[in-house]
């Protein structure tokens, strides 16, 4: 807490000051009352003097008894505003500007919102609470708040250093929830944290406007965690039907926390996305749920219809932040891919994620066969799900077999989706290629297929039940094993900085940062990921441009 050493201070100066720190406490108590507190503080040399200037003054009959704390607060609200912006941090710590002041009145931050204080009436508490004061380290302004439960809880965890899992024992509570206290606690400012560790090493080339520097380094992690490979679909264009073992709950968790680690040594948010195969055909899908929900992480589940009574036991534990669906076209031809009734039973599935309150995306496979059927099913699906996009087909696994449209075809196809989504709000932006068409008609980029472009070993890895870790689960991408290694080692191997870089043939490319192509696609036409570019691309490069 800033304190005020000043003494002596040369009378007309001392004078201004009080004025300046106290103007509320000034117009309640009026001319006279002003006079006789500000005329005491003035003898006693020191601004910081005239709290205890009006705590003296408290016995008198018409003297508002909730003054001296005003008081308090003013000088405290003064003094945030002379702090500079909090610099960055290294570790988790508390906003240096952050001041707790103890009060018996309810009311008294209402002159600080709307700077008068005219008709302040502050009434007596039953229970003291404390009022926080401190600088935003994102706008430089002042704020004022009392202080809530979890707002102490978190603010004891971090001056304290206490250790998570130890307080969460000691609370009979989760290392999530206290994790969430942390969490709302940075996003107030009243905690400051690291900058996140996963970052894009890029050079700005002069033919770019500024990027938002949100597409240069990522607060979250995704793992998309395929936890079984045993499916109740047979789709023609299955990545992977190769038969591993399920995991024991015992390895299970260890990944959990090998992940939990993971996220804390690189400063960021950790996002569970359980898929297969089916998740849910996983023996121990619902304990897995609950530890990681327990644990703080995000939770999504990419998989396949469900009956009403997974989707309810899913929800007593933690509502997901999605489940994603997939759909490949109208009735008769996504039946064809999927299976008989597939079509049906997952609008009916999309019906009862609504009616709970979930948040559904549905993804299409793009291919040959169902191009012209994306629009009809987006326009279909309008007030059924909330989002709505594709992928295009990875030719590998049972997908070789299926044809892609012409470089030709594919581009003006993405000129009608993306007009398409001027229209319909769930039609969403995911291809990467889309930026080019965004760029060239001078509309604001987007991030991406996974809002850093390719996220390939940037801001998410794949997991397979043996524990194999992949840049990108649509193709083979192999970078390490997580039962054999830390996520961290893993992620600063070499395979993963080479998946990250992407490929030479898009490092004079302008819109790298949002864009990369889609290795799968370069893989899937017999391509080098490492050397050549997507071959749906058709973005005319400046060679000269420094990005290196």
């Amino acid at each position: 807490m800033t304190t005020d050493n000043r003494k002596n201070e040369p009378l007309a100066d001392h004078a201004s000051a009080v004025a300046e720190i106290y103007p509320c406490c000034r117009r309640i108590l009026g001319p006279a009352l002003w006079k006789a507190a500000a005329g005491a503080c003035l003898s006693a040399g020191r601004s910081d003097a005239f709290v205890d200037c009006l705590a003296n003054m408290a016995d008198q009959s018409d003297f508002p008894a909730f003054l001296p704390q005003l008081a308090q607060l003013e000088r405290r609200w003064h003094q945030a505003g002379l702090c500079p912006i909090p610099a960055p941090v290294d570790r988790l710590a508390l906003n240096p500007t952050l001041t707790l002041t103890l009060v018996d009145w309810q009311g008294l931050e209402v002159c600080f919102q709307d700077g008068k204080g005219h008709n302040l009436a502050p009434v007596a508490l039953d229970e003291a609470l404390y009022l926080m004061i401190w600088v935003d380290p994102q706008s430089g302004r002042r704020r004022m708040a009392a202080a809530a439960s979890i707002d102490l809880l978190a603010l004891k965890i971090i001056s304290e250093n206490i250790e998570l899992n130890q307080a969460a024992v000691a609370g009979n509570t989760t290392v999530g929830a206290l994790d969430c206290a942390l969490k709302q606690a940075r996003a107030k400012g009243l905690a400051l944290a690291p900058p996140s560790a996963i970052r894009r090493d890029f050079k700005q080339p002069t033919a770019l406007p500024a990027l938002d520097p949100a597409f240069l380094s990522a607060s979250v992690f995704t793992l998309q965690w395929h936890l079984t490979n045993r499916c109740d679909l047979n789709c023609r264009h299955c990545y992977d039907r190769t038969d591993h073992q399920p995991l024991s709950p015992q390895r299970a968790n260890a990944l959990l926390q090998n992940f939990y680690d993971f996220c804390k040594q690189r400063h960021v948010d950790g996002q569970v996305t359980f898929t297969g195969g089916n998740p849910l055909m996983y023996p121990h899908f619902f304990d897995l749920y609950r530890q990681a929900a327990n644990m703080g992480f995000g939770i999504a589940i990419l998989g396949n219809p469900a009956n009403e009574d997974k989707i309810d036991k899913l929800l007593d534990i933690v509502k997901p932040a999605y489940i994603q669906v997939s759909l490949e076209g109208m009735a008769a031809h996504n039946d064809y891919i999927r299976g008989r009734g597939h079509f049906s039973r997952t609008l009916d599935y999309l019906t009862l994620l609504r009616d709970r309150g979930v948040y559904t995306m549905v993804m299409l496979t793009l291919t040959a066969a169902n191009i012209d059927q994306v629009l009809p099913l987006g326009r279909h699906l309008a007030g059924r799900t909330d989002s709505f996009t594709f992928n295009r087909l990875s030719q590998v696994g049972q997908g070789a077999a299926l044809d892609m449209p012409t470089p030709e075809r594919f581009n003006q196809f993405l000129a009608d989706y993306l007009s398409e989504a001027g229209r319909l709000p769930h039609l969403r932006l995911k291809d990467n290629l889309i930026n080019i068409l965004q760029w060239q008609s001078g509309r604001p980029l987007f991030g991406g297929c996974t809002g850093y472009g390719c996220g390939a070993a940037f801001n998410f890895v794949a997991i397979l039940p043996n524990g194999d870790v992949h840049a990108c689960r649509k193709f083979p991408s192999f970078i390490g094993n997580a039962f054999e290694q830390s996520l961290g080692t893993v992620y600063d191997s070499l395979p993963a900085q080479r998946y990250r870089h992407g490929s030479q043939a898009c490092r004079a490319c302008a819109l790298r940062p949002v864009c990369r192509g889609c290795m799968a696609s370069v893989f899937s036409q017999g391509g080098d990921v490492f050397a050549d570019r997507d071959p749906y691309c058709c973005m005319t490069l400046d060679r000269s441009a420094d990005n290196s």
